[in-house]
């Protein structure tokens, strides 16, 4: 069985406003406003460390992705995970929101980098 560092942990700025989001090792994710050092919100639906997160830079939306294998993609206005992505057969280790293009990067300790369209919520490398 791998051993989870518990040091490790994803962060990411929200392009315009003050806050911060933190995964971390026990799956709970922390929306902070960093001006005021309060908390906003938790979501916790992933079982085990959450390390690959990211803010979307137009929409209210991030990504998350964890040693549950899972990516998930949340609406923060919403205050709730919108749906789940489903391919990866290790933990994933990172998440990213293309700048350009509906995509999502994420790439795990399965020795893959897959790429997803968001919108339509299919793997499309």
């Amino acid at each position: 069985r791998k051993q989870s560092p518990a040091s490790k942990s994803g962060l990411s700025f929200h392009p315009k406003r003050p806050w911060i989001l933190t995964s971390l090792h026990n799956g709970v994710i922390q929306l902070w406003d960093y001006r005021m050092c309060t908390l906003i919100d938790k979501f916790d639906e992933h079982d085990g460390p959450v390390r690959g997160i990211d803010f979307h830079k137009q929409q209210p939306l991030f990504v998350s992705g964890g040693d549950d294998y899972k990516i998930k993609v949340w609406n923060y206005k919403l205050r709730r995970c919108l749906f789940t992505l489903l391919g990866h057969l290790d933990y994933i280790r990172t998440t990213f929101f293309h700048h350009e293009y509906p995509w999502i990067l994420s790439a795990s300790d399965d020795q893959t980098i897959r790429v997803w369209n968001w919108q339509s919520r299919t793997c499309v490398l």
